[in-house]
């Protein structure tokens, strides 16, 4: 196994609240997707609804995955104004959330 050199994934698992509109939850994912154009370390975003037929979700519903050069590029982005600006629209419509970073890792077989 090995595990990729600095890059990093920002995984942001959500739950709207319930009465937030379908309109506002689009606009939020388009200026979250912005983000990646504001932020020089962000290099990647991409976004999904949730699909599984598990039932396993817990609840939610949207997944957000941001990649980025290193940590220290995740630190830079948390404290950059326009990710805390976007935080403090974003963050009061989920009524559930889960942050995770994590280094990927490639296996060989």
């Amino acid at each position: 196994m090995e595990e990729a050199k600095g890059v990093v994934k920002h995984i942001l698992l959500a739950k709207f609240k319930d009465e937030i509109p379908p309109e506002k939850i689009e606009e939020l994912i388009k200026g979250y997707a912005n983000l990646v154009n504001l932020i020089h370390p962000m290099k990647a975003f991409h976004w999904g609804k949730g699909v599984s037929i598990e039932n396993l979700h817990q609840g939610f519903t949207h997944v957000f995955e941001s990649t980025f050069e290193s940590t220290e590029g995740i630190v830079e982005y948390i404290a950059h104004p326009a990710h805390v600006e976007f935080a403090n629209l974003f963050l009061p419509s989920l009524d559930k959330v889960i942050v995770f970073d994590y280094k990927p890792t490639v296996v060989r077989c």
